[in-house]
């Protein structure tokens, strides 16, 4: 099969790679629909994740057909169209116990794309798939799926759960990538009062309005101030940092109100300056986290009654077979204006790999 290969910083391929096989009864292979790319799958590009070796498939985001299921898979069964949650859960030790999936301490976690083969290929071996991958309802697409296996979730969970979003708020979300945009749109289902994006792309800030954000700014120019004039000079009660540079983690500080809190999203490959002189007796919270995707279930039904803005996300399609194609229009976002792009093909007989 052809899969999307990483080589070391700034090198990867589309190229023939072994089909995957069942490795442990609780494991089954999926045959991959629809792929997206993830700002996170850049920053193993560049570098940012060590932890990723040279001759791992990319990708952590899928839709397909389950294939092939072990004999302790429960759930799932071939032929069932699914989705591949970006987050893999044993569902037995003591952080899968609690809903921290992301933290699992029994081989799962943030593992495909990462520290096994991901998604980014036609086939994909998910482990412990009766918690790993979510059966689908038919009035959800591949396309508006798909970005249910990270973004919203991720947004959700670790800006808009963890900012402690609550009505009446001011909210600000620095970033309007798609995890920002998720943000603003999954802000608004607790009904803040007002909700302001930051960025340095005019469509990215057009895209934020439609989504919901009641002002934006440009991130050069001076948004604090804008946030001050909103609230008083108060500042923000939630600050969402969705963009992964010490500059934007540091002007989410400086918005956020005394008692106010800052959510970290965003990815960060550098370390940033957490001043404490200024800090000290705001009493600000700060939060980091790994998204669980305890959530996936609630926002499938959400997207299948049509609460979730999805589809304005997506802005290219392509073919598996462009995915380099792919990633240099997904890298290139401030020229080509993308925002989530998505691969796929026409639905085909699901076929057992290495049987063709």
């Amino acid at each position: 099969m052809k899969g999307y290969v990483f080589h070391g910083p700034g090198r990867s391929a589309w190229e023939d790679i072994p089909d995957p096989d069942l490795k442990e009864p609780t494991d089954a292979v999926v045959r991959v629909d629809a792929v997206t790319i993830c700002g996170t799958d850049l920053h193993i590009l560049k570098g940012d994740v060590p932890e990723v070796r040279p001759g791992t498939v990319l990708g952590h985001e899928a839709v397909g057909e389950i294939v092939e299921v072990g004999t302790d898979v429960r759930t799932v069964r071939p032929g069932d169209r699914v989705l591949v949650s970006c987050i893999t859960a044993c569902g037995r030790c003591g952080y899968c116990r609690e809903g921290m999936y992301g933290q699992c301490l029994g081989g799962g976690g943030w593992i495909l794309g990462h520290l096994i083969d991901g998604t980014q290929a036609e086939y994909v071996r998910v482990p412990y798939a009766d918690l790993s991958v979510h059966p689908l309802p038919g009035a959800v697409t591949d396309q508006d799926a798909v970005l249910l296996a990270d973004i919203f979730p991720t947004a959700y969970e670790v800006g808009v759960l963890n900012g402690r979003v609550r009505p009446g708020d001011t909210v600000v979300v620095v970033g309007a990538g798609p995890i920002g945009l998720a943000a603003v749109a999954t802000a608004r289902l607790f009904a803040p009062e007002r909700i302001v994006a930051v960025d340095v792309a005019g469509a990215r800030l057009e895209a934020a309005r439609k989504l919901g954000a009641d002002a934006v700014a440009d991130a050069r120019e001076t948004p604090e101030q804008l946030v001050a004039d909103l609230t008083g000079g108060l500042g923000a009660d939630v600050v969402i940092e969705a963009v992964g540079i010490p500059e934007t983690f540091e002007m989410c500080t400086r918005m956020v109100r005394p008692g106010g809190h800052v959510a970290n999203v965003g990815v960060h490959g550098k370390p940033a300056s957490l001043h404490l002189e200024d800090l000290w007796i705001k009493n600000v919270t700060i939060t980091t986290g790994l998204v669980d995707t305890r959530t996936t279930p609630t926002l499938l039904r959400m997207a299948a009654s049509g609460r979730l803005p999805t589809a304005q996300l997506v802005t290219h399609t392509f073919p598996l077979e462009r995915m380099e194609e792919a990633y240099g229009v997904f890298a290139g976002a401030a020229d080509t204006g993308a925002l989530k792009v998505v691969l796929g093909g026409p639905r085909r007989e699901v076929v057992a790999p290495g049987t063709v």
